[in-house]
């Protein structure tokens, strides 16, 4: 599971403070220092969306072989950002290639506001690798008109363009629905209680079939009693033709061979300069699976990935995450190549070596609670490079594989994207957001104090303890198929209030991870502020919540609030016509999270489809439109971007004679020609699939 980051401010925030010493003795004749200029993280802003950069430090001091393994890790993550472009939705590859060949072709005015409102329209689809936006999952069409578009569209030259056998006049035809229609395919994931989740979603997951056609097909191939269960449907798309159901899988020779080869290729030349034999076999496994197509290759692969905890480059690589699929079967493809930080992993270490103290501690119930928690490695890393569903919007913690079985028999990864969190604590530390949202001083000064480490220890139990804890009851299955469209949404929400019972754990003290019980109310604070008031900034006016993550953070929150009015455990109140949220009794509130966690675990433990239900819809979804409307009043006079994500560094081989001798770092400040240069470079696919 990915922890993607969302919050503006709060537990993510507070930036290191710098101290200048100064000696009263002037230096004699020195020459002035030619200092390096500092890193801008900040490059770009458009429409709700803010692109920032990060470095890679430690990157030069890592051996000629492991850079050499690094870039053929970053040329596989790359190779496959087609396919996450094209899963999203099936007209993707047609408008991206298209904005393309208008960028790079169109000779008329680039002064108009038409034209610069067409070029942030094609910002908006690199960064959400699509026409729907990348977080609230709903089309968003362009500003500029239908007319100009046409107008562009027609000076450019056919044979740029992705017409796909049709002629212009038609081709304009179609992209006047797909591009301008907002309720054409109006969202890519429709976890919606009223409607077919399948047939509702328009993501490329699936063709001419209903829900109950795709659960029927997989219940009669589910055993229940199975407890090494295959996750069926993760590499394939599913159509209907003829009235016979048959799946479409990605790999060498199937849907997206493309693609594919190109990983494949990188990944072979990876194999040959593994850091070790534990890692040679875990990369050619997954080798093994993208040619076979085969899960029982990929529940092979997670396992040897698992075992491999010595390498310091690593990778994750595969169609791996659930959330583009209302049901969550099908997984996005994804990748991330990173570094182990060798320094900041002993505080997530220092984490993972009490996991069994933390299960056995846990508020769940008994039968619930793993007896032997296995193989839980932790790390903080170096992200090198993201791609797929990782980047632009990326994760800040990952803790994987996703299958139950393998996590409870043979454990799981849990990383911190490191170098990621920082650039997001340089950009927050100058947010307006604080000042705006907070009601006391005391909370203002608490979060810059302990904001930043609040966050980390948060993403850190989420990751480490929290995805990893917990068992499923004997004969139920795999839950996320018995939960279906709520199960990201509670899987998600268990593992935030596994984090956050703990964070305020005196055991975090003595561990001495954290200083004081102050670093827990910092959590608090944040996270009850974003999941009952801030997080609706990135909302529109009628809208509700539709994203796994935030229905999570309003379900906890908001379940809390509710079950501790009677004893004013959390305040909302206005003042002066603006909405606030204060936090009464932190103990209390402990609690209330311990209750709501024992009640997600059994839903989970148990299979209870009803209860998730209940919960979800109950806490999760439905949002208050007077106060949607006055949010976002106050968030727009902040002039600040809802979202953030990233443009990615790019590793450069220095090759003599044929021979790569090393690798260096560039690091672009160009959003839109970077995107340009990576849709050319990795274009394996054509314009629909």
């Amino acid at each position: 599971m990915n922890l993607k980051k969302t919050m503006m401010f709060g537990t993510i925030g507070a930036a290191l403070a710098i101290t200048a010493f100064t000696s009263d003795k002037k230096p004699q004749n020195k020459k002035p220092e030619n200092k390096k200029p500092a890193f801008e993280v900040s490059c770009d802003e458009f429409a709700d969306l803010q692109v920032l950069r990060y470095q890679i430090p430690g990157f030069e001091t890592l051996t000629p072989k492991q850079k050499e393994l690094a870039y053929y890790l970053y040329e596989a993550a790359n190779s496959g950002r087609d396919m996450f472009v094209d899963q999203r939705y099936r007209y993707n590859l047609t408008v991206r290639k298209t904005l393309d060949a208008i960028l790079t072709n169109y000779k008329g005015d680039k002064t108009s506001s038409e034209w610069k409102n067409l070029v942030s329209y094609a910002k908006r689809v690199y960064f959400s690798n699509g026409i729907h936006h990348h977080y609230s999952n709903i089309k968003f069409v362009p500003t500029c008109s239908y007319a100009y578009f046409c107008s562009v569209i027609n000076q450019i030259d056919n044979a740029k363009l992705p017409l796909g056998g049709s002629d212009k006049n038609q081709f304009l035809v179609l992209m006047k629905s797909v591009i301008f229609d907002p309720n054409f395919d109006a969202k890519v994931v429709n976890l919606g209680s009223d409607v077919d989740n399948v047939a509702a979603s328009a993501n490329n997951f699936y063709e001419g079939l209903t829900q109950k056609e795709v659960e029927d097909y997989y219940n009669s191939r589910i055993s229940k009693d199975d407890l090494t269960p295959i996750s069926w449907g993760l590499n394939s798309k599913m159509i209907k033709e003829n009235g016979q159901v048959s799946e479409k899988v990605w790999k060498v020779g199937g849907m997206y061979s493309p693609a594919i080869e190109k990983v494949v290729f990188w990944l072979q030349k990876a194999v040959e300069v593994a850091e070790n034999d534990k890692q040679r076999l875990a990369l050619e496994l997954l080798v093994k699976y993208y040619l076979t197509g085969d899960l029982r290759v990929w529940d092979d692969y997670n396992i040897a990935w698992v075992n491999d905890t010595e390498s310091r480059i690593d990778v994750v690589n595969g169609f791996i995450e659930v959330y583009d699929d209302a049901i969550g079967k099908r997984a996005s493809f994804e990748s991330v190549v990173s570094i182990k930080d060798m320094e900041a992993t002993k505080r997530i270490a220092a984490i993972a070596a009490e996991a069994q103290w933390f299960e056995d501690h846990s508020p769940i119930l008994p039968e619930h609670k793993k007896k032997s928690v296995k193989g839980i490695t932790a790390k903080v890393i170096t992200v090198i490079q993201e791609a797929g569903a990782s980047s632009p919007s990326t994760p800040i913690g990952i803790n994987l594989p996703n299958a139950n079985w393998i996590r409870q028999q043979h454990g799981s990864k849990s990383v911190s994207l490191g170098n990621i969190v920082k650039s997001y604590n340089t950009i927050g530390a100058k947010s307006p957001m604080m000042k705006e949202f907070c009601i006391s001083q005391e909370e203002i000064d608490r979060n810059a104090k302990y904001g930043a480490l609040a966050a980390d220890l948060h993403t850190d139990m989420h990751e480490v303890i929290g995805h990893a804890s917990g068992q499923i009851n004997p004969g139920i299955g795999d839950p996320d198929q018995t939960l279906k469209n709520y199960a990201s949404t509670l899987e998600e929400a268990r593992a935030d209030l596994v984090a956050l019972y703990y964070v305020y754990d005196q055991k975090l003290v003595d561990m001495g991870v954290m200083p004081s019980l102050e670093v827990g109310k910092a959590e608090y604070d944040g996270y009850i502020r974003n999941g009952l008031i801030t997080q609706l900034t990135r909302l529109q006016l009628g809208e509700n919540l539709e994203e796994a993550h935030m229905r999570n953070r309003q379900l906890n929150a908001s379940w809390a609030y509710e079950k501790g009015k009677a004893e004013n455990v959390i305040e909302m109140f206005q003042k002066d016509g603006k909405t606030y949220v204060k936090i009464n009794n932190y103990e209390r509130l402990r609690e209330l999270f311990g209750e709501l966690l024992r009640e997600i675990q059994r839903i989970k433990s148990e299979g209870d489809f009803q209860a998730a239900q209940a919960l979800v819809e109950g806490y999760g979804v439905k949002v208050n439109q007077d106060l949607l409307k006055e949010v976002n009043i106050r968030f727009k006079k902040l002039n600040v971007a809802a979202y953030k994500g990233f443009i990615q560094p790019k590793l450069v081989p220095v090759m003599v004679n044929g021979k790569l001798v090393d690798v260096k770092v560039e690091y672009p400040n160009n959003f839109l020609q970077d995107q340009l240069d990576r849709n050319k470079k990795y274009g394996f696919l054509p314009a629909m699939n």
